[in-house]
């Protein structure tokens, strides 16, 4: 159970963040596909993910060379403020201080703005810029949250496969209804990753500086539950202070 803890953790983290941002990415994509052709869409998300692979090809090995304490707190560090900064927007998205994210109407703007170039001479260089875009930007988050979980306990592999099975499930589900993936619960997923990365953060900050986790690995649910309870806690304590929601 001790080994399987942090492959589990792993796996989950990365499955879950990297399906929120394939999601997004497929959105775009999909609009491209549909209103002008899939050739720009599909060109332009297969440059886009060859620039991913490029990026980890050379950087990925560069973390060989960091000491393994010095990696574990710089992605520790990074980990709590990446997953602060999305627990932040789902605990004000869940108030209702900043509008859900709605990939019907993500699809729909999308599809304005390809249809709006429809006469220019770029129609299908824009349109394929359009799917580069969205997939790269996306992908580099998915990048960051597979090295990120996985390099500070040599799990990578393991973090990838996730990352992989995600992007796999939003294809063929993307295939099958051949529309946006509007009914997934974004917000829920975004709090639970959010929930998952900064605890991860806290457990290899500690782990970073020397510190010793009580039940070594077992810790990371203690600590997940904690924060778990103190975002909770926030979200009932915001609820009911109007001055408070009408801050974003």
């Amino acid at each position: 159970m001790n080994s399987l803890t942090p492959i589990l953790s792993t796996v989950t983290a990365s499955f879950l963040g990297s399906f929120v941002e394939v999601v997004e990415a497929f959105t775009i994509v999909l609009a491209v596909g549909v209103t002008r052709s899939w050739r720009p869409a599909l060109t332009g998300a297969a440059v886009a993910l060859a620039v991913l692979a490029a990026l980890v090809l050379i950087f990925g090995p560069l973390l060989a060379l960091i000491p393994i304490e010095t990696l574990q707190f710089v992605v520790g560090v990074l980990l709590i403020l990446f997953g602060m900064r999305w627990l932040r927007k789902a605990i004000l998205r869940s108030l209702g201080v900043i509008a859900l994210h709605d990939e019907e109407a993500a699809f729909s703007k999308e599809t304005a703005a390809l249809q709006a170039q429809s006469t220019d001479r770029r129609a299908d260089y824009l349109a394929g810029l359009a799917a580069f875009k969205a997939v790269l930007l996306e992908g580099v988050e998915v990048v960051f949250i597979v090295i990120a979980v996985g390099s500070a306990h040599g799990l990578t592999l393991y973090a990838g496969l996730g990352a992989l099975a995600a992007f796999v499930l939003v294809m063929l589900i993307g295939l099958l209804v051949h529309r946006p993936l509007a009914t997934v619960p974004e917000n829920t997923l975004k709090f639970v990753v959010g929930l998952m990365l900064t605890s991860f953060g806290i457990f290899w900050t500690g782990e970073g500086i020397g510190a010793h986790w009580p039940g070594e690995d077992l810790a990371l649910i203690a600590i997940f539950a904690i924060v778990s309870l103190a975002s909770y806690a926030i979200i009932r304590a915001m609820r009911g202070n109007p001055t408070a929601k009408a801050t974003p």
